[in-house]
């Protein structure tokens, strides 16, 4: 590999200019020979919000590693007015590791929440819930609806299958009227304060979670 001193190919730091700088410097000369390493992180150094096993390695290098051990559910989130949260919900995937994300709706979504974690997922887009709808069906994978909605079963109480999409709605709206007809089960947070819903992305993490708890395997405090 060569010391040459380049410009970094993505930003080095997803918050950079706010706080304390994460990640390391340029790595001491001579660089280990590792075809997953990136010269430029490697002289410029790495201040990517990644865990540090993945410190100076290539996004294509994390993103097979990852592929090795992703978890067996999808996160599909409805976008039909860009919501905010959408990129809040894609961050939470990557850190539970979920298979796909599949995004329902408009194309472009905001990004600004997902601090560039959707990089090393794998991204699909379905221009409406009936094509999404097939594609689950085609991959025999069941859709389980979260949503606070007369008829929906309590998520505590629920045994989320291990193979399945996980289908969230808009912050305020929640699941449009197809996306519950497509559902083959919605399923309820438990609230006891005042208020009638709780913020969409923190909705999906809890479900994403209650997912984690059931099937994943736990070895330590990163989940590895």
């Amino acid at each position: 590999m060569s010391s040459e001193k380049t410009a970094p190919a993505e930003p080095l730091q997803y918050d950079e200019g706010f706080g304390t700088q994460i990640g390391v410097g340029p790595h001491p000369e001579p660089w280990p020979e590792d075809d997953r390493l990136d010269p430029e992180l490697l002289a410029h150094g790495d201040r990517r919000n990644v865990v540090d096993q993945y410190r100076y390695w290539t996004r294509e290098a994390i993103v097979a590693d990852l592929d090795t051990r992703r978890h067996d559910f999808h996160v599909a989130v409805e976008n039909w007015g860009h919501d905010f949260n959408i990129g809040s919900v894609v961050r939470t995937a990557n850190a539970f590791l979920a298979k796909e994300i599949h995004i329902v709706g408009q194309r472009r979504w905001n990004r600004r929440g997902a601090m560039v974690t959707d990089r090393y997922q794998h991204v699909r887009h379905h221009p409406d819930t009936a094509d999404l709808t097939a594609w689950a069906a085609a991959e025999e994978l069941p859709i389980i609806g979260i949503d606070n909605l007369p008829g929906s079963v309590p998520l505590e109480t629920t045994a989320l299958p291990r193979r399945c999409v996980l289908l969230f709605g808009q912050e305020g709206p929640g699941l449009t009227e197809e996306a519950r007809r497509h559902a083959s089960l919605v399923c309820s947070i438990a609230q006891f304060g005042s208020t009638r819903s709780i913020n969409a992305g923190a909705a999906a993490a809890i479900a994403m979670h209650a997912w984690i708890g059931r099937h994943a395997r736990i070895d330590g405090p990163d989940g590895r």
